[in-house]
């Protein structure tokens, strides 16, 4: 248990949020704290939608420990599925099929993938599997369940009592053709079925009814607001969404920050008190463009999940939220190695530190053991980085994870798949990205006469530690070698006896020469990694120019289609 005046200043944003529900709890005096998240199923779950998920969990955690667990709470993940196909994404088979149902609810669209009674019930299904797969606490609620079930008719009715007020918020927002025929209502065509987006001509409360005509055949409609036979514009749908289910907690982009203000505005003209929340700030591709469920650019779930682990996925998620960051496939070693280097520090800290310790949040206050090695498998080791399983990759030359730990358990020889099993899922996500991406990017180089001399040194000078593991004397003898041919002249670095330190260019010359990359892991560690032998035969091959003519050839293979990454 953390003292509660250190949770009363702790300064991670979740805690910043939770302390606005505190206040508002206290104010209201709510006996429990329904925290939504929204979803629209116009196109597939992406990874945008996890993300709110994840960081709404994150604040929940928070508040509840901050509560000590005395106000229950609940987290709602809302599907709007009742809401009309306006247009077909551009990443779903069968497109026609879905043309020809364009405005129909999504739960009355076909299923272009032939799976789910609807491609609506198909995004639901793909949503739910995504968010049990991480194990997250929620309820599933659908639009068409809760519009035809009833479960909003008490709150449609007060909409319908409060047309104008509800109106009045809204046409100020529009431009001027648009209010001639906006309406917060949206009939259900009682013959085609189809979500019409049409002016209502009369409404009456007592009634429960408004009155429309089809702008095709001039027909006139009575439509009761009740029982799933309108829905409500997505703004006015929101807020009323919030009434009903009492919601206290959303999140929402920053894109939507007028749209929550409306639809806040809204919650009061019903007599209503519009949820907390914050704004995050959006999610950006390869082209800094704003990632689509209906365009399907960035990154999706699956392929964060083919090349890094579901704990970084949350902490890029955790991460300065406020801030527009770039979703694509690079970002992912960052923040896998990030996430084992917080897990790492985690036991060791104070208090304080623990509750601003992104893992702290990740994992709902109970993060796991880091997996070690070196030392006794246990304690008293250190994490293997991402980067270092990268780097090992690319000079073990297999994609066998089985050749992977052969070169682990030499370093550390208690150590294997099943005592270390993120470990061991780790290797296998290191393979995939190494061959998809690492690979087809190196750039390596023969070396000059100076860099020969160098590696020459380098690979005699390690044939005096044959068998050592030693991470500290093996980097000792690389700073020795770098120290008589790349000396730092300038005076800013030195060794501990006074001796000039070593210039930058040598471990370029290291990473650019043996890994074919410009920048790589302190490079003493990787050779107790990988053997010292092992580096020897790298040097040798190096130097004789192999390393560069297999890169080439596996380039020359790949852009002949020989090879597909």
């Amino acid at each position: 248990m953390f003292d509660p005046e250190l949770l009363a200043t702790a300064n991670a944003w979740p805690f910043e949020e939770a302390r606005k529900l505190v206040a508002r709890v206290e104010r209201l005096g709510k006996t429990e704290v329904v925290f939504e998240t929204g979803y629209g199923p116009s196109g597939l779950p992406h990874i945008g939608t996890f993300g709110e998920v994840a960081r709404t969990t994150m604040v929940r955690h928070a508040f509840e420990v901050l509560t000590g667990g005395s106000i229950p709470t609940r987290l709602i993940a809302f599907s709007d599925d009742m809401d009309g196909l306006r247009k077909v994404p551009d990443n779903v088979p069968n497109q026609d099929l879905l043309k020809a149902a364009l405005n129909q609810p999504l739960t009355k669209v076909p299923d272009p993938f032939g799976t789910h009674e609807s491609f609506g019930h198909h995004n639901n299904a793909r949503l739910r599997a995504f968010l049990d797969a991480f194990g997250f606490d929620y309820e599933f609620l659908s639009a068409t369940d809760c519009y035809r079930s009833g479960r909003f008719d008490e709150t449609l009715m007060r909409m319908l009592a409060r047309y104008d007020a509800v109106m009045d918020v809204m046409l100020p927002s529009l431009r001027a053709e648009r209010r001639q025929t906006y309406s917060p209502f949206l009939p259900l065509h009682p013959v085609t079925g189809e979500v019409m987006q049409v002016p209502v001509e009369e409404h009456d409360a007592s009634r429960g009814t408004i009155i429309w005509r089809d702008p095709a055949s001039g027909e006139r409609f009575e439509t009761p607001v009740t029982g799933g036979h309108c829905k409500m514009q997505w703004k006015p749908d929101w807020a009323m969404r919030w009434m009903a289910l009492g919601v206290d907690y959303e999140m929402a982009g920053k894109d939507l920050i007028d749209s929550v203000k409306l639809s806040g505005q809204i919650a009061q003209a019903i007599d209503g008190a519009p949820p907390e929340g914050f704004n995050y700030e959006l999610f950006l591709d390869e082209n800094g463009q704003k990632i689509s469920k209906s365009k399907g650019n960035g990154l999706t779930i699956d392929e964060w999940l083919r090349y890094g682990t579901q704990e970084s996925l949350s902490l890029y998620m955790f991460h300065k939220p406020r801030e527009a960051k770039r979703l694509y496939f690079d970002v992912i070693p960052r923040f896998v190695d990030d996430y084992l280097t917080f897990l790492e520090k985690y036991p060791q800290q104070e208090d304080k530190q623990k509750l601003a310790n992104p893992v702290w949040h990740v994992h709902s206050g109970a993060p796991p053991a880091p997996e070690l090695i070196g030392g006794d498998g246990v304690s008293g080791g250190t994490t293997l980085s991402f980067s270092m399983l990268l780097n090992l990759v690319a000079v073990a030359n297999s994609e066998d994870p089985a050749v992977m730990w052969g070169f682990i358990r030499r370093y550390a020889p208690g150590v294997s798949p099943r005592t270390h099993r993120r470990l061991d899922a780790l290797v296998g996500h290191a393979l995939a990205y190494f061959r998809d991406f690492v690979r087809p990017a190196k750039t390596y180089r023969m070396p000059d006469d100076n860099e020969r001399a160098a590696l020459q040194e380098l690979h005699d000078r390690l044939g005096e530690a044959i068998g050592s593991t030693d991470a500290g004397a093996l980097q000792d003898i690389v700073y020795d070698v770098g120290r008589t041919h790349f000396p730092d002249l300038s005076g800013k670095s030195k060794s501990p006896d006074g001796r000039p330190g070593v210039a930058r260019g040598w471990f370029e010359t290291i990473y650019q020469i043996l890994l074919g990359q410009s920048r790589g892991p302190r490079f003493g560690s990787f050779i107790a990694l990988y053997g010292v032998e092992e580096t020897r035969a790298l040097i040798a091959k190096a130097l004789a120019g192999d390393l560069l003519a297999e890169h080439e050839a596996f380039l020359a293979a790949r852009e002949q289609g020989k090879i597909h990454s």
